[in-house]
């Protein structure tokens, strides 16, 4: 099994300057690269403080400049924000700029607030099918003189200009949940992104018995890779894990209210949950965050992710937004490579 970073700018309050948050993250993904780690990853996003990624694309040019080894993922592309002759060139320019390191992970987006400014009206299902034809088209722009008359997006013969470094272009990801997206990224020969998000260990499991059915029904494809993101931290004792769930807790209480997107919004920034209605939330817990969520000590963090190794998946991905201050995110990350990565190799 390998290891990643997905990471971006958090800016949680108005007193936060953006220009620091920028400054780590770029300190987290440089800790990465020099630690061993096979990839950052980092996404897109509109409008939202939460997580700022407006071109992840931006993000990974610099990156490059400042790592060595590590790959530059995309995590992800908004499919339904994209045309896909703009993708195609975009993704190919970054993949040269970046000497052929770049992985484009690509997904339907998550937040209705971004879909309201971005498109009106479309909903999760249209975003879904927006990218099930975005994605073919790109691959056959990178291979050149390829013409569509979809039902989003209508174009006569276009090559991408440049062409991607790498043979056929960067790898691409689906982010994948039900059985419908698994198949289409196997079939379609792309490797598959998966997150139980806050659902732990049965939702792990479940979504690797779905992407091997989808494997199954496509024998003659090659099996893709498959990717685990799940929210890690590594704990100097169990009193500093207790203090991690109580943020990672508050981090999924403020995801939950982006996503209802019920909330008033001002200046990027959500309105402020209250500590009671943090307390009252109906699933979300600090005892539910350590049982469903890698928040431990070295030791334990290890055993857990044996079990996710054996059950088959390529690349596990520190998924390191929380909320927490930059030095908490950088004594997890750093006791994670010290500690946690050589029981792997």
């Amino acid at each position: 099994m390998r290891f990643s970073l997905f990471v971006h700018m958090e800016r949680t309050s108005p007193d936060q300057d953006e220009r620091q948050l920028y400054e780590d993250f770029v300190a987290l993904a440089k800790i990465a690269d020099a630690g061993g780690m096979h990839a950052v990853w980092t996404g897109e996003h509109h409008g939202m403080s939460f997580t700022i990624a407006p071109n992840p694309f931006l993000n990974l040019v610099d990156l490059a400049r400042q790592t060595k080894n590590v790959r530059l993922g995309t995590g992800t592309i908004i499919a339904p924000f994209w045309h896909p002759i703009r993708l195609a060139g975009e993704a190919a320019m970054a993949d040269m700029i970046v000497e052929g390191r770049l992985e484009l992970g690509i997904a339907r987006g998550a937040y209705n607030y971004e879909y309201e400014r971005m498109i009106p009206g479309m909903d999760a299902w249209d975003a879904g099918q927006r990218m099930r034809e975005l994605i073919p088209a790109v691959q056959g722009i990178w291979a050149g003189d390829y013409a569509q008359d979809g039902e989003y997006h209508s174009f006569p013969a276009t090559t991408s200009a440049p062409k991607p470094v790498q043979q056929d272009g960067p790898p691409i990801w689906v982010a994948a949940r039900d059985p419908n997206s698994h198949e289409f990224a196997v079939s379609h020969g792309c490797n598959v992104q998966v997150t139980p998000l806050w659902q732990g260990d049965e939702e792990i499991n479940k979504l690797m018995d779905t992407f091997n059915t989808a494997c199954a029904k496509f024998p003659d494809v090659e099996r893709p890779q498959i990717m685990l993101l799940n929210h890690t931290y590594i704990a100097a004792n169990a009193a500093d894990a207790q203090v991690a769930a109580e943020e990672i807790n508050e981090f999924y209480c403020y995801f939950g209210a982006w996503f209802k997107n019920e909330r008033p919004v001002s200046q990027g920034l959500i309105q402020p949950l209250s500590p009671d209605e943090i307390a009252s939330h109906p699933f979300y817990s600090t005892e539910a965050m350590l049982r469903d969520n890698v928040i431990a000590t070295a030791d334990d963090a290890i055993a857990r992710i044996k079990t996710y190794e054996a059950l088959g998946y390529d690349e596990y991905s520190f998924w390191i937004d929380s909320g927490m201050s930059f030095e908490r995110k950088k004594a997890s990350l750093e006791r994670f490579i010290n500690d946690v990565m050589p029981a792997f190799t």
